[in-house]
């Protein structure tokens, strides 16, 4: 990869693969493809147009584009002329899109539909240094994004002009400004350059040896997250297709349909995906639920370290994935080979049983100021283990301060924080040391463990710590818990609100005869708050005594990126949370 200075030096691999289907996305049903051929043009296309309108090296340009393939094209298409890509999620708020938009100094905004245009475009209109807001799909009396394309072909001179423009562009410039929401305040602008990134494409290849070029990749991650979009220039580098499927909602078929190889998530996925499956266990009857169980308590005892496991339990472990993970795996398309999860913290328990069906779920760790990697477990032993982050890669450092805290040196490290000097010097330090905010520590094999968020550990009325994000995890391995927030700052014991997992929940009132008329009512119900405090206790007795729950309240709420209260990565915003169950909490504490 000596040859890839530049994000955009990627396009000489397309074009070396030459796949018919580079990248395919599929609409009303049918599956439709951009060649590589069609690709390059459209990307140079681009970078005419905008040089046309006289975009210059550094100048921004927003866009709010789900996954889909224009967003390939107009990324590479400002790379190669030194454009700087504010790419923007589809799902924040008002404010955030206000503060984005105009904190950025971006241009021009393009949009990918309609709906998001109705939603953003007032927004946008109400920012000065907005110029233009282009559509990719057609929107009536909006410009649309291929006016662009066809300024491009009157660029007197193209290949010359390109080049010229190519070659002015170093890897040390910045590529991208991202804006990462945190878990409090208003977002902030992680700069980005060509290198940082680069670099940590270099490191990831190392990760995934087993891809090769005409393999499929799966993206629905957005790709404006830099974990996905770093794995999607990864994969173009490999020689993969990248299909983008209709909607979350249609994942499981359209892995199925293109026998996906790998893809990249975060871990609330892979707990709906477990979740599904498990249901669907307990509607079997006879000898086929018990096998289907038998397998599932086979599998929690799995361990990667194959001296760890002995004859009589691969013997049965071969049984198992025989007949029943074998399900699990044509469940994903029959032919997956790589599963990356970041974004959030994987439940070790559902690791240890997706690697038991023989599916490789490798976690890995890193943020956007990092490009993100930082660690990451390999595809078998002994690059891997369970309930951790994973090794430490050649050309990254990792260090950990007095107080716990990740350090981390590299070329993945952020140039810093756009318009915040004086932020960017907490976060580095004057040896190059990043902050990462994060808590743990790294064992003798050079592996990563995290503990938990900083700012987020919090001291009960005793002096003791609690670390909310590991009692969480554990919650939430219950099939009755879908969503948990541990809370119990200065007082004297841990508690947590909890959301049910309804559908769950439901089926088994069904089994047991508990009579309810909502989820409202669901909560209410003295059997189920009984039972779910015996699903408490049950994690408990994996905790120390001071991260116990002795108390909780069931709530019937929905906790998403849309209503403010998970960041896009499906983080806990705990300030929100707190505030919106501020009168739930205090009835968790009552006065004595």
């Amino acid at each position: 990869m000596e040859d890839i200075r530049r994000t955009f030096d990627i396009l000489r691999y397309i074009e070396k693969y030459n796949h018919e289907k580079a990248l395919s996305f599929k609409k009303n049903g049918i599956w439709q493809s951009y060649s590589a051929s069609e690709y390059i043009e459209k990307v140079n296309q681009f970078s005419l147009g905008l040089i046309f309108k006289g975009f210059k090296k550094g100048e921004k340009i927003a866009t709010v584009i789900e996954n889909r393939p224009e967003w390939n094209f107009i990324d590479f298409g400002m790379s190669q002329v030194g454009c700087v890509h504010v790419s923007i999620y589809p799902t924040i708020s008002q404010r955030e899109y206000e503060h984005i938009l105009s904190h950025s100094d971006a241009r021009i905004l393009i949009i990918s539909s309609k709906e998001l245009f109705d939603k953003i475009a007032p927004i946008a209109k109400e920012i000065s240094n907005i110029e233009e807001i282009y559509t990719i799909d057609q929107v009536y009396g909006v410009k649309n994004w291929h006016e662009i394309l066809d300024l491009g072909q009157k660029t007197e001179n193209p290949v010359l002009t390109l080049n010229h423009r190519m070659q002015e562009v170093e890897p040390d410039d910045l590529l991208t400004l991202i804006y990462t929401s945190g878990t409090t305040g208003l977002s902030k602008g992680v700069m980005l350059s060509h290198n940082n990134v680069v670099s940590n494409i270099k490191i990831a290849r190392g990760f995934v040896p087993d891809l090769h070029p005409g393999e499929r990749a799966l993206s629905f991650l957005p790709l404006c997250h830099i974990l996905e979009r770093v794995g999607n220039y990864l994969w173009q580098y490999i020689g993969l297709q990248i299909f983008y499927p209709e909607s979350i909602e249609t994942l499981g078929d359209n892995m199925r349909e293109i026998k996906v190889n790998t893809f990249i998530t975060v871990p609330r996925i892979f707990e709906k995906v477990y979740d599904k499956i498990i249901n669907k266990g307990r509607t079997l009857k006879g000898i086929k639920k018990v096998l289907f169980f038998w397998a599932v308590k086979l599998g929690d005892r799995f361990d990667p370290d194959p001296a760890k496991r002995s004859w009589w339990y691969n013997f049965r472990l071969k049984i198992a994935r025989k007949l029943i993970f074998s399900k699990w795996q044509e469940a994903l398309g029959g032919e997956l080979k790589a599963v990356i999860s970041g974004g959030a913290a994987l439940q070790p328990r559902l690791a240890r049983i997706f690697w038991a069906a023989g599916i490789v779920v490798q976690e890995g760790y890193g943020l956007t100021e990092t490009s993100p990697l930082i660690s990451a477990n390999r595809g078998s032993f002994p690059g891997v283990k369970f309930g951790s982050v994973g090794i430490i890669p050649e050309g990254v450092e990792v260090k950990i301060a007095e107080d716990g805290e990740i350090l981390a040196r590299g070329e993945n490290v952020m140039i810093g924080y756009y318009k915040d000097p004086e932020l960017t010097m907490k976060a580095i330090d004057r040896e190059g040391w990043f902050y990462t905010g994060d808590i743990g520590h790294v064992d003798n094999d050079n592996i990563l463990f995290i503990t938990d968020r900083k700012k987020e550990i919090f001291k009960l009325s005793g002096g003791k710590y609690v670390a909310p994000q590991k009692v969480e995890n554990f919650l939430k391995e219950s099939q009755f818990i879908d969503q948990a927030m541990v809370v119990g700052e200065n007082q004297k014991y841990a508690a947590a609100i909890i959301i049910p997992d309804f559908e769950f929940l439901t089926k088994w009132c069904e089994l047991h005869e508990v009579k309810f008329t909502d989820n409202d009512d669901l909560i209410k119900n003295h059997q189920v708050i009984d039972r779910i405090e015996k699903e408490v206790e049950k994690q408990n007795s994996h905790m120390d005594q001071v991260e116990k729950v002795k108390v909780f309240k069931l709530v019937n709420d929905n906790w998403n990126p849309d209503n403010g209260l998970l960041t896009p990565t499906q983080k806990l915003k705990r300030k929100q949370l707190v505030e919106k169950y501020r009168a739930s909490i205090s009835e968790l504490y009552p006065a004595t």
